[in-house]
């Protein structure tokens, strides 16, 4: 396969295949905890809202990756079709799919007996253990070493904890 055809991630490498696999959920992780702590004050229905925010601010980045990817880099290499959109999307996807479990641990919050704080708190939680845990997955598949392994989620923890700090700071 060459590299320019949209069924090859970025080359025939292992490392190259989990970077498109894993990183957009690392990142929509870390997007995910810096909605939460950026949501503030929310109106009447906040849980809903707060769900709402995380999935809807997944989609608007996944839809602003994929037309980057498109119209940048992709637009040069190879005609636009429907197999190197769908190929663009679904390499993307993984940022929507960081926000599904924060947004779900909002929705049974009430069934914890979670007040909106503890509710933020708990999504907040969930967001910076899947960016732990997808740093993990995408080391793990590209064949790392147990220590390498255990190097990029200490480095991802450490960028969660940053973000924590923030929503200490924030108070809110």
């Amino acid at each position: 396969m060459s590299t320019t055809d949209p069924t090859t991630v970025r080359g025939p490498g292992t490392a190259d295949r989990a970077r498109a696999d894993y990183t957009g959920g690392v990142y929509g992780s870390m997007l995910a905890a810096s909605v939460v702590i950026g949501a503030g004050a929310l109106g009447s229905f906040p849980r809903l809202e707060l769900m709402l925010l995380l999935l809807l601010t997944g989609v608007a980045f996944w839809i602003a990756h994929v037309h980057a990817q498109l119209f940048g880099a992709r637009l040069a290499r190879e005609p636009l079709d429907r197999r190197v959109v769908f190929h663009a999307c679904r390499e993307e996807w993984p940022i929507v799919k960081a926000a599904v479990p924060p947004a779900v641990a909002v929705a049974v919050s009430p069934l914890l007996g979670l007040d909106v704080q503890g509710t933020s708190w708990l999504a907040l939680s969930v967001a910076v253990a899947g960016q732990v845990g997808w740093s993990v997955a995408a080391a793990r598949r590209a064949g790392a070493s147990w220590r390498l392994v255990a190097a990029t989620a200490s480095v991802n923890l450490l960028i969660g904890l940053l973000i924590i700090s923030f929503k200490v700071f924030l108070k809110h």
